[in-house]
């Protein structure tokens, strides 16, 4: 674990992130598996955060990569929830079925959680990806669930969606998800600001926030870094963390410079985790 830069100790921490500082050794966890915006800006995949090795939030193109780097068996997801209908955030989908059927072949069939149209995107696009390889293997391995709010089964997780502000055509939404501990992250999807996020916010232990263009872009569909500053300031006792970065990652040079943000703003990079304990508490583990 890495602290914030800027803190001499924990005593000046708000009451709500004391636990993020103290407690290093800490299960269940949250995996930023890519942190990138479509573009994929050097030194960073697309945007994809999984929780305890079961739950995947979207599916981009770097799915397969991003899931083998890490470790972890495609065949051991349980619940995939979709924010939206942008290419980067589903096109990985056909070749997690196509894993899912000729190479890890799973016990468990997969819970997808998509508004409603969902399943005829998805199944649309596997079928233009493999004609004629998955159909009926999806029939079987995937389960449709079109609730707004419910827990995740067979996980210590509940979730809520919500709508967001992104483009109107990819029905785009956000997930408020708290663990059985208490511990909430409020996953905004691809958003710029808005009143769906902001009410969640004020009772959100962290603040997953895309940050995908820089400030002299003007779009209501993104926050900007000013508006990440913004927010956070707005909500101090948050941790608000920043994916879907337009910025090079660590390990990337020759796109745009990462912006200077606030001390309880982290950018997160490809890798990095949450870790969360019983008591609701949690911290930040840089990789």
């Amino acid at each position: 674990m890495r602290p914030r830069s800027g803190r001499e100790s924990e005593s000046d921490l708000p009451e709500r992130l004391k636990s993020w500082w103290l407690h290093p050794q800490v299960v269940p966890r949250v995996q930023f598996l890519g942190t990138g915006n479509a573009h994929s800006p050097p030194g960073r995949m697309h945007a994809l955060a999984c929780i305890d090795e079961k739950i995947l939030v979207d599916a981009p193109p770097t799915l397969m990569p991003q899931l083998r780097r890490a470790g972890i068996n495609p065949g051991d997801i349980e619940h995939l929830l979709f924010t939206h209908w942008h290419a980067d955030h589903m096109f990985g989908f056909p070749f997690l079925m196509l894993e899912r059927k000729y190479v890890v072949k799973p016990e468990s069939p997969l819970s997808i959680h998509c508004r409603p149209g969902g399943t005829e995107i998805l199944t649309g696009l596997c079928e233009t990806g493999f004609p004629g390889s998955l159909g009926e293997f999806i029939e079987g391995d995937v389960g449709w669930n079109g609730s707004e709010s419910g827990s995740l089964e067979g996980t210590g997780w509940s979730f809520e969606r919500f709508p967001v502000s992104h483009v109107p055509a990819t029905d785009p939404h956000g997930y408020l998800l708290t663990y059985e501990s208490g511990f909430t992250l409020l996953h905004c999807g691809d958003s710029g600001p808005c009143e769906a996020i902001e009410s969640r916010a004020a009772s959100a232990d962290a603040i997953l926030v895309e940050m995908g263009i820089p400030d002299f872009v003007n779009s209501p569909y993104h926050h900007t870094p000013n508006q990440v500053i913004a927010l956070a300031e707005r909500h101090p006792n948050a941790l608000v963390l920043v994916t879907h970065n337009f910025a090079d990652g660590e390990a990337g040079t020759g796109g745009f410079p990462k912006p200077e943000l606030g001390d309880n703003i982290v950018q997160l990079e490809d890798g990095d985790e949450i870790h969360i304990d019983e008591s609701g508490g949690f911290s930040l583990v840089k990789k």
